[in-house]
C-alpha cells in the first residue's frame, strides 16, 4: 500500500510540474487603491445642510465639508432617477435612458426607464478591477413591469455591478414599515416589523455589516459603498426620540427661515455677500403666500411638517457619523473617499396646504385639512399612521436662495448641496474647503476613476460604450483657484428646458400638465417653441432674479440651438412636455397585468404594479372559498397600508370590509359569517364618477353594500395583495393595534381578483391620473 501511495504521489508532483494553472487571474486593484462611499440624500435643498446655511445641526457632513472641500455650485438634474442614472454612469441621464422617473415605458430611447446595456456603471468598473461592491437604500432604475419576482432583472443592482443589495427598488416607501424590502435579487420576508423599526437605521445597519464582512475577509480588498437614501423623500417619518428637539423650531414660518439661512450662507462665504432673495415664488401652481396670511391653526400644522422634515435631514447626519466611526475604528476612514450630495432640490409635492396622506392629491379622496388637523392634535404627524409631506412653502425655504423647486430646471431644481474628503488622499486642502467652480452629477465617475487609478471601459459585454458626458473635477479639488472642468450642460424635465454655458443661464418654464385629449388640439400647453427663455448672467445674478433676455437676444437664439443640439446629442426628443404621450405608451407585456389572478393561502404580497392593474378604472369583483369554525378569525385579504387600501376580514363571527381612503376610514355594515364552508364575493362597480360601490355577497347572497367608497387608482394602493393576512403596514390601524398582521385562523380555500369592465374613457382617465401620479412620484 505505501509502494502504491508513493507511486501515486510522484506521478501526481509529475503532473502539476508538466502544467499550467487552470485558473484564470482575478482582478486586483491598485496597490492602496482608497475605499469608496457615495452617499446620495433624496429631495435635499441646498440650504438643508449645517454648512450650506441650515439651522438643523449636521456636524458629521458639516465635518467632512471642513476636513476635505465643499462644492457651492454642484448641480444635479431636476429629478431622482435621471440624477441616479448621470451619478452611476457618468453619461447625461437622457443618454443613460433615463430622462424621466422611472415610471414611464414609451419605448423612446431617452425614456427607457432603465440604464443601457451598453454603458458601464461606476459599480461594474470597480469591481472590474478588484473592488467589493455594495450598496443599500433607494434604486429606482427599472421599469415598473420588472419590479416583481418574475421581472427581467437586467436593471437591477446586482445586475449591475454591485455584489451586495438592500434596500427598495421603487421611488419611495414607509420609513416605519416598508412596503416591499429587497435582500439582492430576493424579496425580503417580513410579516411584521419590530417595535421601533426605522428605515434609515436599518440600511446604516446594513451598509456597516456589509462594509465589517468585506474588510473581515479580505482587509487589502477596497470596497465600493453606494448608500442611497429614501429620505428625505415622502413620506416625511421620523423617529420619536428625532422629532422632539425639533418642536417648536419652526413657527416663525418659511419666510423667516429663508432670510435666516441666506445670511448664514453669505457669513459662511456659500453665497456673496449682498445675494439677492428672490420673492416668494409666485408661478401658477407653483406659488407660496406669506407666511402670515396663514391662520393660526395653519401654522401650527404646517410647522409640525417642517419639523418632522428636519428630524429626517437629522438622521441623515446620524447615518453619516455611524459609517464614519465604524470606518474609523477599522482604520479604514483616512484611505475612504467619502462624497455626500443630493439627488434634487426640495420638493413641491405636499402642493400648498401639505397633507398627511401624500397621495390623497391624486385621488380626490374628500379627505383634506380636517383630518390633517386630526393627525395634529393626536399627534400622529411623523409617525406610522400618516404618510405627510409638507407645504410648498416649505420646499421654497429648503431651496434657499434660489427660485421653485425639484422639477424645475431654474437653479433651485439642480443646485445641491456637495462636500467630500479623503484624508490620506487630499490630505486638508490648503485655504478654504470652498470650491465654487461648476460641476456637474456627470462628473463623479471620471472624478473617481482618477482618483482609483483605472479607466473606463471601452465597452459593455460586447457593446461599444460611449465617451463619459462628464470632466473629471480633480483639478479643482486640489487647487481652490482652477478653472471648472465641465462645459455646457443642458436641463430637460418635462418640457422644462436650461442652458448653461459659461457665466450664461437660459431657462424656461413650462406651465403646468393639462388634460390628455386626443385629436388636434389634445392639450392646452404651448407648442415648445412659444416657451419664453429668461437669461441670467450667474456671475452677477446666482439667484436668477434678473432677467435679461431682452438686453441679449443674440445670447439667447445662441443658447436655444445649443440646447436643442445637446437635446438631439443626448436623445431627449420626443420630450415629455406634459401632453400624456410618455404615460400613454405601454409595451403591450403591460397587458397581460391586467389579467385575472388567482392567490393562494401563504403566497408572497404580490408586487404592488401588478396588482394596482387589476383595479385601476375598472369595476372588479374579489371571490375566495373558506372554512369558518369555533373562533376563526383573521384578514381573508388586504390590499394596500396606512397609504391607503381596502381589507377584507373576519373577527367577533363577523365580515368586516372596510376601506382607508388615504385617511379617511370607510366601512360596510357588518355580516355575521356562520360557522362552515362559505364562497364569499366582493363585487366593486366602477362607473367612472370617482367612486366605488361595493356589495358583499356571501354564499351568493348580497348580504352587505354601500356607494360612497373611494375609487383607489393609478399605480395605487402602494402596497399590494396579501391573502391570509395584512403584512407591513395595515389598511385598517385599529384592527392592527388589535391584532397585528391578523393570520387568518380557519381554512382559507384560494382568493381570485377578475378584473371587470374599464370605466368610460379609461384610457383617459388612466394617462390623467398616470400625469398626477408622476408628479407625486417626483
Amino acid at each position: 500500500m505505501r509502494e502504491s501511495y508513493a507511486g501515486f504521489r510522484g506521478m501526481v508532483n509529475r503532473t502539476f510540474a508538466a502544467s499550467t494553472p487552470a485558473w484564470t487571474d482575478r482582478p486586483e486593484a491598485p496597490a492602496g487603491a482608497p475605499n469608496v462611499v457615495i452617499m446620495l440624500a433624496d429631495d435635499v435643498g441646498y440650504s438643508d445642510i449645517g454648512c450650506f446655511g441650515s439651522e438643523i445641526p449636521t456636524p458629521h457632513l458639516d465635518q467632512v465639508g471642513r476636513e476635505g472641500v465643499q462644492y457651492t455650485d454642484f448641480h444635479v438634474t431636476p429629478l431622482c432617477s435621471p440624477t441616479r442614472a448621470a451619478l452611476l454612469t457618468g453619461k447625461n441621464s437622457h443618454a443613460a435612458g433615463v430622462g424621466m422617473v422611472t415610471n414611464i415605458d414609451p419605448g423612446f430611447p431617452g425614456y427607457a426607464s432603465e440604464l443601457p446595456e451598453n454603458q458601464s456603471t461606476i459599480a461594474e468598473i470597480l469591481r472590474g478591477n478588484g473592488y467589493a461592491t455594495m450598496s443599500v437604500g433607494k434604486w429606482h432604475l427599472c421599469k415598473d413591469t420588472d419590479l416583481s419576482e418574475a421581472g427581467d432583472r437586467r436593471s437591477w443592482p446586482l445586475q449591475r455591478g454591485f455584489d451586495q443589495y438592500y434596500g427598495f427598488l421603487e421611488a419611495l416607501t414607509n420609513f416605519h414599515h416598508p412596503h416591499r424590502l429587497m435582500e439582492g435579487n430576493s424579496v425580503v420576508d417580513v410579516d411584521e416589523y419590530p417595535e421601533g423599526y426605522y428605515l434609515t437605521d436599518d440600511l446604516t445597519d446594513r451598509a456597516i455589516r456589509m462594509i465589517r464582512e468585506s474588510k473581515a475577509a479580505r482587509p487589502d480588498k477596497p470596497f465600493f459603498m453606494y448608500y442611497a437614501h429614501g429620505a428625505v423623500h415622502a413620506p416625511l417619518h421620523a423617529k420619536r426620540e428625532d422629532l422632539l428637539r425639533y418642536r417648536g423650531k419652526y413657527e416663525a414660518g418659511w419666510d423667516r427661515i429663508r432670510e435666516e439661512r441666506l445670511a448664514r450662507q453669505e457669513e459662511l462665504g456659500v453665497m456673496p455677500p449682498g445675494t439677492q432673495l428672490p420673492p416668494r415664488n409666485y408661478e401658477d401652481d407653483l406659488d407660496v403666500c406669506a407666511w402670515d396670511e396663514l391662520s393660526e391653526r395653519e401654522q401650527l400644522l404646517f410647522a409640525r411638517y417642517m419639523e418632522v422634515y428636519a428630524a429626517m435631514v437629522d438622521s441623515i447626519d446620524q447615518s453619516t457619523g455611524r459609517i464614519r466611526q465604524a470606518l474609523e475604528e477599522m482604520g479604514e476612514w483616512d484611505n475612504t473617499i467619502f462624497l455626500f450630495l443630493s439627488d434634487n432640490g426640495a420638493s413641491r409635492e405636499g402642493q400648498d396646504l401639505g397633507t398627511t396622506a401624500y397621495f390623497r392629491h391624486t385621488q380626490d379622496s374628500g379627505a383634506g385639512q380636517d383630518e390633517d388637523w386630526l393627525a395634529y392634535e393626536r399627534d400622529l404627524i411623523g409617525g406610522p399612521r400618516t404618510w405627510p409631506h409638507y407645504p410648498r412653502g416649505w420646499g421654497m425655504a429648503c431651496n434657499t436662495p434660489f427660485r421653485l423647486y425639484k422639477a424645475s430646471t431654474y437653479r433651485a431644481g439642480h443646485q445641491v448641496p456637495m462636500v467630500m474628503s479623503w484624508p490620506r488622499g487630499l490630505g486638508q486642502p490648503s485655504g478654504t474647503p470652498l470650491r465654487r467652480q461648476y460641476t456637474h452629477v456627470t462628473d463623479v465617475v471620471p472624478t473617481i476613476l482618477e482618483l482609483v487609478g483605472v479607466d473606463a471601459p471601452a465597452e459593455r459585454h460586447g457593446r461599444q460604450s460611449e465617451p463619459l458626458d462628464g470632466s473629471s473635477f480633480v483639478p479643482t479639488i486640489r487647487d481652490g483657484t482652477a478653472a471648472a472642468t465641465h462645459g455646457d450642460q443642458y436641463q430637460e424635465c418635462n418640457g422644462n428646458r436650461g442652458f448653461r454655458r459659461g457665466k450664461w443661464e437660459a431657462v424656461t418654464n413650462r406651465e403646468p400638465e393639462g388634460p390628455f385629449r386626443s385629436g388636434p388640439e389634445r392639450t392646452g400647453l404651448t407648442p415648445l417653441s412659444q416657451d419664453k427663455w429668461e437669461l441670467f448672467d450667474s456671475e452677477k445674478d446666482p439667484t436668477q432674479c434678473v432677467d435679461v433676455a431682452e438686453q441679449y437676444p443674440e445670447v439667447v437664439e445662441e443658447l436655444k440651438q445649443a440646447w436643442d443640439d445637446a437635446a438631439w446629442r443626448n436623445r431627449v426628443f420626443p420630450i415629455n412636455e406634459g401632453v400624456g404621450l410618455a404615460h400613454l405608451r405601454r409595451p403591450s407585456e403591460d397587458e397581460s397585468l391586467s389579467r385575472p389572478v388567482t392567490i393562494l393561502p401563504g403566497t408572497p404580497t404580490l408586487e404592488r404594479y401588478r396588482s394596482s392593474r387589476l383595479i385601476d378604472q375598472r369595476s372588479f369583483t374579489v371571490e375566495l372559498t373558506c372554512t369558518v369554525t369555533g373562533g376563526d378569525q383573521g384578514v381573508l385579504f388586504a390590499h394596500g397600508g396606512q397609504e391607503g387600501g381596502y381589507v377584507l376580514y373576519v373577527e367577533g363571527g363577523r365580515l368586516h370590509f372596510e376601506q382607508n381612503a388615504f385617511g379617511r376610514m370607510i366601512g360596510l355594515p357588518a355580516v355575521e359569517i356562520p360557522q362552515g364552508e362559505h364562497e364569499i364575493a366582493v363585487e366593486v362597480l366602477n362607473s367612472g364618477n370617482g367612486v366605488w360601490d361595493v356589495t358583499l355577497r356571501l354564499d351568493g347572497v348580497a348580504a352587505a353594500n354601500g356607494d360612497g367608497f373611494l375609487a383607489i387608482s393609478g399605480w395605487l394602493p402602494f402596497q399590494g395583495l396579501d391573502v391570509g393576512r395584512n403584512r407591513r403596514s395595515p389598511v385598517s390601524w385599529d384592527v392592527y393595534e388589535r391584532h397585528g398582521a391578523f393570520p387568518f385562523t380557519g381554512t382559507l380555500g384560494w382568493v381570485r381578483w377578475v378584473p371587470g369592465e374599464e370605466v368610460p374613457n379609461a384610457r383617459e382617465k388612466r394617462i390623467a391620473k398616470a400625469i398626477e401620479m408622476g408628479m407625486a412620484l417626483e
